[in-house]
């Protein structure tokens, strides 16, 4: 049975970036700093305490991944790989350090030229662009209009976009145009099609995403986003694996957001959830019926928007804590034949200043039961994650990219 995984763990990046002083990020290290935090007794919290513990990964290479990005060892880590696992780390050569650029470049088809992005300013967006959004979508107008973490904007101006019915934009260091609204009051339909407006509206700037993130609650109660965020995003590059599945015939399952990062683009059968716990049920209730030669496509947020965003190191442990046994039950489905990669699409240091994304080396970790015990590497893009699963697959060549095996 041949089949394919990736399985991308959203912003578990392990450091060491060739570029990263360029973007303002020298010296972040998603995995290395949380580790070392959860070592040195400064990420305990209500249920989790001391060394980070994840033995699944740990035996997928982990630590090798991140000593071979950075040179330094991983707190708590005793690099034992077991048998059929690969371990190594990837460069981006796109120029973003967000989720479309990262996933679009495993996939083998590296984002060309840059996106566009808004000043670090209020406000943020150009007044005749939010003029004509609004006109466009029958609004009084739209609240926020600055760069900001979604769950403190929301608290900060939830009370005012209930009075106001004025939804709130917001934006970030990536190419992104955000969009809360209350999904009672305003409607989930209501936001989904403003933000479609905004999309086509975006296009012209080549803004990389427009984001609804819907959120309930009260003034009294408190505001808390839902499940149902939604991404419109620009064309994926041509030529990527999910393309080259299709042209085989292949049957595709793509979880998360994987779905909307494509832009639904021969993206198969698409399974959302509740949150990264839900999805991985719905992962492995999958495996068992994926037939050969399929290939699943799997995005796990809640690490980035939970917990590195709002910089809380404890979280990020304690995420990266429950996801490994749930890694360990996949693997325990797997046959011989099977690839399953391991990886993340950037880094979102919880330590680090600011709250946005870092410019990270993504980890490479690779098992394939039965298969050999190797070192992978450093290798020069994103891109060899593709094009390896093209070869394993025996689908033709994607754009970009370096099969190691």
């Amino acid at each position: 049975m041949a089949r394919a995984f990736i399985i991308v763990i959203d912003s578990m990046g392990c450091g060491g970036a060739p570029d990263a002083a360029l973007h303002g990020d020298e010296g972040a290290d998603t995995i290395g700093h949380v580790a070392a935090a959860c070592a040195a007794g400064q990420a305990n919290s209500r249920g989790r305490t001391g060394a980070l513990y994840a033995p699944c990964l740990d035996s997928l290479g982990l630590g090798i991944a991140a000593q071979t990005s950075t040179g330094a060892p991983l707190a708590g880590f005793n690099n034992v790989m077991r048998a059929g696992a690969s371990a190594g780390c990837a460069a981006e050569v796109s120029s973003g350090k967000d989720t479309p650029s990262g996933h679009w470049e495993m996939a083998g088809a590296p984002l060309q030229g840059t996106f566009g992005s808004f000043p670090h300013r209020i406000p943020a967006f150009e007044p005749a662009f939010i003029d004509a959004v609004a006109r466009e979508a029958g609004i009084p107008g739209v609240i926020g209009q600055r760069h900001s973490a979604g769950v403190a904007i929301i608290e900060e101006l939830g009370a005012e976009h209930l009075a106001s019915r004025k939804p709130i934009f917001y934006t970030s260091v990536d190419s992104v145009i955000q969009i809360a609204a209350h999904e009672e009051i305003f409607s989930l339909e209501r936001l989904y099609a403003l933000c479609e407006i905004t999309r086509r509206h975006a296009d012209a700037l080549n803004i990389g995403r427009v984001i609804a993130r819907p959120f309930v609650g009260s003034v009294e109660e408190g505001f808390k986003r839902t499940p149902h965020r939604k991404d419109f995003a620009i064309p994926a590059p041509h030529g990527n694996i999910l393309d080259r599945a299709n042209e085989a015939g292949r049957s595709v399952i793509s979880i998360g957001k994987v779905g909307d990062i494509f832009g639904h683009r021969n993206t198969g059968q698409e399974i959302k959830g509740q949150d990264d716990i839900d999805l991985f049920d719905k992962l492995l209730d999958a495996t068992p019926t994926l037939p050969d030669g399929s290939l699943l496509f799997a995005n796990f947020v809640d690490l980035d928007t939970d917990y590195g965003h709002l910089r809380n190191v404890a979280g990020y442990a304690a995420g990266i804590e429950r996801l490994d046994p749930l890694i360990n039950q996949l693997l325990q489905l797997l046959t011989v034949g099977d690839l399953c990669i391991i990886t993340a699409d950037h880094g979102n240091d919880p330590t680090w200043r600011g709250a946005d994304h870092t410019r990270e080396n993504a980890p490479i970790l690779a098992y394939e039961p039965g298969g050999p015990l190797r070192a992978i590497g450093k290798r020069d893009t994103f891109a060899d994650i593709g094009a390896s699963v093209a070869r394993h697959l025996g689908l033709a060549r994607p754009f970009s990219g370096t099969a190691w095996n």
